[in-house]
């Protein structure tokens, strides 16, 4: 085992290296790398869906069936609607601080809001349920 001193960026380190006895200690060969041979095959993907429906979409925001989470950790700044207002999909019903940043956090669909879990200046986690639409 040999020591040695080592200074990295101004800082200094100690480490210890082992020497393996009878290892073979010739310079290593650096080759080109093989180029995988190109299939001549062309296989298509399926075309996406035209549309996808309503509880996707839902999916896709955050929310499933009318419960909108919190897609990430942090502070409720506002909350722009009431029990019992209409909305509609797109439409900005909080406003979340995560990160230095304001969120607006839309309505994955059209609705009417049943239930407000979150008020102005709550802290709420990636997951929580803010709010349900039906």
């Amino acid at each position: 085992m040999r020591n040695f001193r080592v200074v990295v960026n101004g800082n200094e380190y100690k480490v210890a290296i082992e020497e393996i006895a009878g290892a073979d200690n010739s310079p290593v060969r650096h080759t080109e790398p093989t180029r995988p041979v190109a299939n001549k095959e062309v296989v298509q993907a399926p075309a996406p869906a035209q549309q996808t429906s309503a509880s996707s979409k839902s999916q896709l925001n955050g929310s499933v069936s009318g419960r909108v989470t919190a897609a990430m950790p942090g502070t409720i700044l506002d909350v722009k609607v009431a029990v019992g207002d209409t909305v509609t999909m797109g439409q900005p019903l909080l406003i979340l601080e995560a990160m230095k940043m304001e969120n607006d956090v839309m309505a994955p669909c059209d609705g009417v809001v049943e239930e407000i879990h979150v008020v102005k200046g709550a802290s709420v986690n990636s997951g929580d349920l803010l709010l349900v639409l039906s």
